[in-house]
């Protein structure tokens, strides 16, 4: 279909397409199999000056739009969505500095993540604090020109391989979610460590790893904004994000969907292909409805973003759990497409479904979206 994308976009997706085929996946069955972060197609990709890609040119960034860069996360995640959270995640750690930092933190630390010298994380969910936000226990106290952080994250993408994090804790319990603040951590501080790389289902290739603090001191400078922005700070991070996981749910269901023709055109029983048959042919019809239906939504959140639209927490909610949904639905229907070939690690669609389903969990699970998307509608229905 024709989205109306600019020459620039298009150029993007082509050259990231280019770099999906010829690098991805030759790679991506050993990266899944080993769990072997991909730091190597990382520094490709900051070769080709695509690392940066979501951050302002001021500070070093090729400055695209949201739409531009979740088109690119888009056609990552057709090869392997373990090397395109990993390269997604450096811009989720990102966003609180673009959304609520100084200038003088801007380029500190901005300038270094554009390059690909530095990659980023975001530090929020704990063990007891994962949909509910609100309820984190990571506490940052000040003393003199440094704030102390003790505690833990857990489950945190690029965790260990970052360098830069930005991380939620609560400089005042009495106020709640009102007494949360961000602070950016770098990976050397003193006191601050990680737990083991976990054994996922899916998305193997990229890290994940707890964030342990120790009496961890940050300089009072790493605060971002005020104290007791943390959580409205978060909040608008994932107005911002979470298309970015609808992204990761459109490419992925897209490549299953390949997968599934390809097979299905050269399969035979009976004596032809099987895509001969009405019913895989409906099947394969209604997976390729609900990708096209799935990216719709999700550029109208991108492009509803790049309008400067503020109130975006309802359609960026909606494209997240919807395309997350969609993924699921698609990639299991490809396995079955494929028949028992789909079953075995000889064939993408196996890893594929794996991936799927941390999209319904991940950047708040899709329960908690349909919480959102509701909630927007008693508002929005209130004088009625």
């Amino acid at each position: 279909m024709n989205w109306g994308i600019t020459e620039e976009q298009q150029e993007i997706v082509d050259l990231i397409d280019d770099f999906g085929k010829e690098r991805i996946v030759p790679v991506r069955a050993e990266l899944d199999e080993k769990g072997i972060f991909p730091a190597d197609l990382l520094n490709e990709l900051a070769q080709m000056d695509l690392m940066g890609l979501y951050i302002p040119e001021e500070y070093g960034g090729f400055g695209a739009d949201q739409l531009g860069f979740c088109m690119a996360v888009e056609t990552m995640s057709k090869y392997c969505i373990g090397v395109s959270v990993s390269y997604a995640a450096n811009a989720l750690g990102a966003d609180p500095i673009i959304i609520g930092g100084s200038d003088e933190q801007k380029k500190k630390y901005l300038s270094p993540l554009a390059s690909g010298e530095k990659w980023a994380a975001f530090g929020l969910t704990e063990a007891n604090a994962g949909s509910d936000a609100g309820g984190i226990q990571t506490s940052a106290v000040k003393k003199g020109d440094k704030y102390v952080l003790n505690g833990t994250k857990q489950w945190i993408t690029n965790g260990g391989e970052a360098d830069i994090y930005t991380v939620f804790a609560v400089t005042n319990k009495a106020k709640g979610a009102r007494g949360v603040s961000c602070f950016i951590v770098e990976k050397d501080t003193p006191g601050f460590s990680f737990g083991k790389k976990e054994d996922k289902l899916g998305i193997r290739a990229s890290a994940t790893r707890e964030l342990v603090f120790e009496d961890c001191e940050v300089p009072a400078e790493n605060l971002i904004g005020r104290e007791g922005m943390g959580f409205l700070l978060a909040m608008k991070t994932f107005d911002v994000s979470r298309p970015g996981i609808a992204a990761q749910g459109v490419g992925l269901a897209q490549g299953a969907l390949d997968e599934a023709v390809k097979y299905a055109k050269v399969r035979k029983q009976f004596g032809k292909p099987i895509i001969a048959n009405q019913g895989l042919l409906w099947m394969l019809a209604e997976m390729s409805t609900k990708v096209e239906t799935a990216r719709a939504i999700t550029y109208a959140a991108c492009r509803t973003l790049d309008a400067g639209i503020k109130d975006v927490s309802k359609i960026s909610a909606m494209c997240k759990y919807y395309a997350g949904d969609v993924a699921m639905s698609v990639t299991t229907d490809a396995v079955q497409v494929l028949g028992g070939y789909g079953f075995m690690k000889e064939y993408p669609v196996e890893k594929m479904m794996r991936d799927a389903k941390i999209l319904q969990i991940y950047e708040g699970t899709n329960q908690i979206q349909r919480d959102i998307v509701g909630n927007s509608l008693v508002k929005e229905y209130a004088s009625i």
